[in-house]
């Protein structure tokens, strides 16, 4: 016979800022580790089961047995997993099904005294809150209605100037209309009647968009993407006009059983509540009068973190957060992307503010390539920005950025793989390579080391472009200095002069 060793107990050491979350939805459980609470945060877990714990609620008032069952076993495997990573607080939320099923306090309880772990109930304006928070923390300035649809309810916020307004919740979740799913007029009644008890959505303003959360919701945006041959397969900040959504809407919402799982990529659990979700949103969107729809991949668990930050974290630009980490997880020779920012300047006299600020998080991420092989550093660093997790960028800026860094390093192949660029106009496009070059030009003149650009400038007229040079810098000019100067010339329309001052 074999001696076997016992296995080792898992062991944990804490990190003082390492925060988890987690949420115990109608439909879905979730794990979510985060590194700190900051505008930056990296993601260390993300885990989720469809446990559907408000399956068979509209009738029994219970949760049901065979979700009480699986969300208790993943509890365990969450809470252990979060311990093991360090996590110095670990936040279980709960939502609509344990709010309102009868016996959600008896479940609630025996998690507590189980795990030794405090569950927090979230009432449903507190819901609805905190999801409209996680919407502004990636979209800042999201203006209309932020809708989160869970299994059992869907919570409503107003948002706009970065704050949440009016907040509803409405008993009106996918597992709690299932009943009614095959009588189309019922269940339009249905709907309508809970939403005209949110009596502010229909004073919204103008120009109000709306803004969705939830697993449901986010399949339907992967489905349209797979349908329509989207370049781009990201969920943050996916948006479709009005009209384009309402007609797909009413199309998803007729889809068969069988229809639906011919579809890849998506569980087959969350399939089953796209038509019920799908007929939700759909009315939402008469209702509210929103011209565009904007999904959003950020919701409660991001919008309970941040609320856990200050006040001036939470002004943050979540753009120029994330590329500043960016910039100093990898440093070569340590960071000088404000120094790039203004050494570029004098080409681009006329930008607007939202192209400054994108010329900034190129600028921060100019050098995230450089430990790369150099045959594949502009396909890297163009992947590395277009996929970036990060918010604060609508999918035609990610482009933007990528075609900037894909030109930083010379990668004018990699940029014409780059199939989401039909995404920018020929404008656009320029402009983008014309950061792209210039950031190459920098890097080319003082091989990344901070504060040698501080010898030479640029100089930008109607007739040519210059490149200025103190004398004592001179030794930095070089035939590779000339080209790179050239091709940024060419870009521009100028010729091109190289001075020494």
């Amino acid at each position: 016979m074999t001696n076997r060793r016992p296995a080792p107990a898992i062991e944990a050491t804490t990190q003082p800022d390492c925060v988890a979350v987690i949420d115990i939805g109608s439909n879905s459980l979730r794990l979510v580790v985060y590194d700190a609470p900051r505008r930056a945060a990296r993601t260390l877990l993300n885990e989720k089961v469809m446990c559907g714990l408000g399956r068979g609620l509209e009738k029994t008032d219970r949760l049901s047995a065979d979700g009480v069952a699986l969300a208790k076993t993943n509890l365990q495997r969450f809470i252990a997993l979060a311990r093991a990573a360090g996590a110095s607080r670990i936040d279980v939320l709960a939502t609509a099904a344990v709010r309102d099923a009868e016996d959600g306090a008896e479940f609630v309880n025996d998690i507590e005294k189980r795990f030794s772990i405090r569950v927090r109930v979230l009432p449903g304006a507190e819901e609805g809150r905190l999801s409209a928070l996680g919407v502004l923390a990636g979209i800042p300035e999201a203006s209309g209605v932020v809708g989160d649809l869970g299994g059992g309810s869907v919570e409503l916020a107003a948002v706009g100037n970065g704050k949440v307004g009016n907040v509803s919740t409405l008993p009106i979740g996918p597992l709690r209309l299932m009943e009614d799913a095959e009588n189309e007029r019922a269940l339009k009644d249905i709907i309508d009647h809970h939403l005209e008890s949110a009596g502010w959505l229909g004073r919204l303003g103008d120009d109000p968009r709306f803004y969705a959360v939830g697993g449901a919701w986010r399949a339907i945006a992967r489905i349209h993407m797979e349908q329509h041959n989207y370049p781009l397969h990201i969920i943050q900040s996916y948006t479709l006009v009005r009209t384009e959504a309402q007609n797909f809407l009413e199309i998803m919402a007729r889809q068969s059983r069988k229809s639906l799982e011919k579809i890849t990529g998506i569980s087959r659990k969350r399939l089953e509540v796209v038509p019920l979700a799908a007929r939700v949103l759909s009315r939402i969107l008469r209702r509210t009068g929103a011209l565009e729809l904007v999904f959003s991949a950020a919701g409660l668990r991001e919008g309970h973190l941040y609320s856990l930050m200050g006040a001036e974290q939470q002004r943050a630009d979540p753009l120029i957060a994330a590329c500043t980490e960016e910039a100093r997880a990898n440093p070569r020779f340590g960071e000088d992307g404000e120094a790039l920012v203004d050494w570029t300047a004098p080409l681009f006299l006329k930008e607007p503010p939202y192209r400054l600020r994108l010329r900034r998080a190129a600028a921060l991420l100019g050098d995230i390539a450089w430990h790369h092989h150099p045959d594949y550093r502009a396909d890297l660093a163009m992947r590395h920005v277009l996929y970036l997790p990060v918010g604060g960028l609508d999918h035609r800026e990610r482009v933007f950025l990528s075609a900037a860094l894909a030109t930083r390093y010379g990668g004018t192949t990699t940029l014409e793989s780059l199939a989401p660029l039909r995404l920018l106009d020929e404008e656009t496009r320029e402009n983008a390579r014309a950061i792209g070059l210039a950031l190459r030009l920098a890097y080319t003149l003082t091989g990344g080391v901070p504060g040698l650009l501080r010898g030479s400038s640029l100089r930008l007229t109607d007739a040519k472009l210059t490149l200025n040079v103190m004398s004592d810098h001179a030794l930095l000019l070089g035939e590779a200095v000339q080209r790179r100067l050239d091709a940024l010339g060419r870009c521009l329309g100028r010729p091109t002069e190289i001075k020494r001052t």
